[in-house]
């Protein structure tokens, strides 16, 4: 099944899952190890030069700039599935409300807004003498409109 999905991968995706999963291994880090120590030893040979210093500041700096977007595409891909399998829970149960399924995708005041609502459940909760009652969103809008027209 692992052979279908990766057939269906166009090749710059294979390259970069290969190299996200590589760049992580012992061998990664064993291989960049021995880099910097061979550009250490060759420091005599070239009398510690300005371009023997550029050539390890040019090197590094070019993986660390493609680092930097494969490391970004990986925690995308990841944060995008784990989305997906939070949205596949909150849909299959009961008691949580769907308008929290795609909930990223909201802008950022939507967002504080819900914040906020998340916030009063939780004052609300705090009260509460039975760690088991649960509070819903409207709840929290029910109460704060009844403090509202009270004042």
């Amino acid at each position: 099944m692992r052979n279908a999905k990766n057939k269906q991968l166009s090749i710059f995706e294979r390259i970069s899952q290969k190299a996200t999963y590589f760049t992580g291994t012992t061998a990664a880090f064993i291989l960049a190890l021995a880099v910097i120590a061979a550009w250490l030893i060759t420091g005599p040979l070239f009398g510690f030069s300005d371009t023997w210093q550029l050539v390890i500041n040019t090197g590094t700096t070019i993986i660390t700039f493609l680092m930097v977007f494969l490391i970004q595409r990986t925690q995308n891909k990841d944060s995008r599935a784990i989305h997906l399998k939070l949205n596949e829970l909150v849909a299959s149960l009961k008691g949580p409300s769907n308008r929290l399924i795609d909930v990223e995708d909201m802008s950022e005041e939507e967002l504080l807004t819900l914040s906020k609502y998340f916030h009063r459940l939780s004052e609300m909760s705090r009260k509460e003498k039975d760690l088991s009652v649960s509070h819903s969103i409207e709840e929290a809008e029910e109460l704060h409109r009844s403090k509202y027209k009270k004042s």
